[in-house]
C-alpha cells in the first residue's frame, strides 16, 4: 500500500528551517532542566513513599492538597487517575526510611490528614486490616465461639477485607455493606465501634534514597550503551558516518523528549525511561531504512550528486514512513488518552518520541550525511575553490561501500 507516488520533495532545502526549530526546542528543555524544572525525576529515582488511595466519590485533589498541607505533609506530589469512576489518588511523599515503621507512618499520615469526619472512639472500617479487625471480633466475641473463636473469627475478618478490597475496589460505603458476608451478630458488633471514611488506603511502597540513586546510574547507563550499541552496528551495516548520524539523531529525540517532560514538569519514572529505551529503538529502524536506501541509491543513480540521491531516497521512503509512524503514532496517542495515570508518562513519551523520531530521521540525520561528505570533500582539496556538487557526489561515490 502506497500513500505517495513519485512525490518530490526537497526535504534538504528546507534542513535550514528545521535545524533551526530543533535547535529552540533543545534549547528550551535544557534551559527549563538547568534553570526552572530541572529533570523531574519521579519516586523511582529520588526516593520516597507511594500511597495509593481510593474515595467513594471523585476527590477533590486542590482540598486534599490542602489538608496535607495542614497536616504537616508539605510538597506532596498528587496524581488524579483520570479513568471514568476511578476515584483513585496516588500521593507522593517524602518520607524515605525503608524500614516497616516507615511503611506505617506513610499509611497512618495520610488516614490523619485525610480522616476530616472520624468518630470518636470508633475505628476506621475502610482503613483496617485483616489482622487488627481479627483481633477486634476475637476480643469482643459477638458469635461467642468456644475454641474455634480464633479460626472462625481470622476467617470472617479475611472475608470482610477481601469483600472491601476486592469486589468494592477498597472502600465501602457504611459498615452494613458487609452483611452479605458476616454473620448479623458481627455486623451489629461493627456498627458500634467502627464507622466507614469516604477513603481507603489500598497500597504504600517505599523507595529508599540508595536504590533510587542506583536506578538513576542504570537509567543514564540503559540509554547510553543502547546509543553505543546502535552506533556499532550502523559502523557494522554501513559507514562510520552512518552510525554518527543516526546517534546523534537518537541523542536529540532523547533530549527533546527529556526536555519536553521538564517544561511540562511531569515525572520522569521508570516507565518513562523504557519508553525513551523503546523510541530511541524507533528511531533507529526509521533512519536504517532510509540510509538502506540512500546506500542502494548510490549504486544506481550514478550521474546524481548526494544531495539529490539523498532526497530521492526520503521521497522514495515517505510512504513507508507515513504508514507506518502514522499509525504507530494512532495507537500510542490512543494509549495517551485513554490509559489513564499510571501509564501517562510511558504514552506522553511515546508520543512525543515518535513525531521526533520520525522528524530527525529525514531533518537530522540525513543531512549530516551530506554535510560530512561535503566537508570530506573539501578538505581532499586544500587550497583548491570550493568542491562542486558533482565532484562531491563522485568522491562519496568511490568511497561508499557496495
Amino acid at each position: 500500500m502506497e500513500l505517495f507516488r513519485s512525490t518530490n520533495i526537497d526535504f534538504l532545502g528546507k534542513k535550514w528551517f528545521f535545524l533551526a526549530l530543533s535547535l529552540i526546542f533543545s534549547v528550551a528543555g535544557i534551559a527549563s532542566m538547568l534553570f526552572w524544572h530541572h529533570v523531574p525525576l519521579g519516586i523511582d529515582f529520588r526516593g520516597g513513599t507511594v500511597v495509593d488511595v481510593k474515595f467513594t466519590a471523585a476527590p477533590n485533589v486542590d482540598a486534599i492538597r490542602a489538608e496535607l498541607d495542614r497536616a504537616g505533609l508539605k510538597n506532596a506530589t498528587i496524581q488524579a487517575d483520570t479513568r471514568p469512576g476511578s476515584n483513585e489518588l496516588l500521593i507522593k511523599l517524602d518520607i524515605r526510611e525503608t524500614s516497616e515503621q516507615a511503611l506505617d507512618q506513610g499509611k497512618e499520615d495520610i488516614i490523619k490528614a485525610l480522616q476530616t469526619a472520624a468518630e470518636p472512639g470508633k475505628s476506621d472500617l475502610n482503613n483496617t486490616g485483616s489482622t487488627s479487625l481479627a483481633d477486634y471480633l476475637l476480643k469482643t466475641d459477638p458469635l461467642h465461639l468456644g475454641t474455634d473463636a480464633p479460626a472462625q473469627y481470622n476467617q470472617i475478618a479475611r472475608a470482610i477485607v477481601d469483600f472491601r478490597d476486592k469486589t468494592r475496589g477498597g472502600v465501602i460505603n457504611s459498615v452494613g455493606d458487609v452483611a452479605s458476608v458476616a454473620p448479623a451478630p458481627v455486623v451489629a458488633a461493627l456498627q458500634q465501634d467502627f464507622f466507614t471514611s469516604n477513603f481507603g488506603v489500598r497500597n504504600v511502597e517505599i523507595v529508599g534514597p540508595q536504590v533510587g540513586a542506583q536506578l538513576r546510574k542504570q537509567a543514564v547507563l540503559a540509554t547510553l550503551y543502547s546509543l553505543l550499541g546502535m552506533l556499532a552496528y550502523l559502523w557494522f551495516r554501513f559507514e562510520l558516518i552512518y552510525g554518527v548520524a543516526a546517534v546523534v539523531a537518537c541523542f536529540h529525540d532523547t533530549l527533546i523528549t527529556v526536555g519536553a517532560f521538564s517544561l511540562l514538569n511531569t515525572e520522569i519514572s521508570l516507565t518513562v525511561i523504557a519508553a525513551i529505551l523503546t523510541l530511541v529503538g524507533y528511531s533507529m529502524n526509521d533512519t536504517i531504512v532510509v540510509f538502506d536506501r540512500i546506500r542502494e541509491n548510490i549504486k544506481l543513480l550514478r550521474k546524481d550528486t548526494l544531495t539529490e540521491i539523498v532526497n530521492k531516497s526520503i521521497n522514495q521512503t515517505l510512504s513507508r514512513t507515513v504508514l507506518t509512524s502514522g499509525l504507530t503514532f494512532l495507537t500510542v496517542l490512543a494509549l495517551f488518552l485513554f490509559g489513564g495515570e499510571v501509564l501517562h508518562g510511558f504514552s506522553l513519551a511515546l508520543v512525543i518520541g515518535i513525531i521526533i523520531g520520525t522528524y530527525s530521521s529525514i531533518f537530522i540525520a540525513a543531512p549530516m550525511l551530506v554535510a560530512y561528505q561535503q566537508w570530506r570533500g573539501q578538505k581532499s582539496t586544500p587550497g583548491a575553490p570550493a568542491a562542486s556538487s558533482n565532484s562531491e557526489g563522485r568522491r562519496y561515490k568511490a568511497s561508499a561501500k557496495a
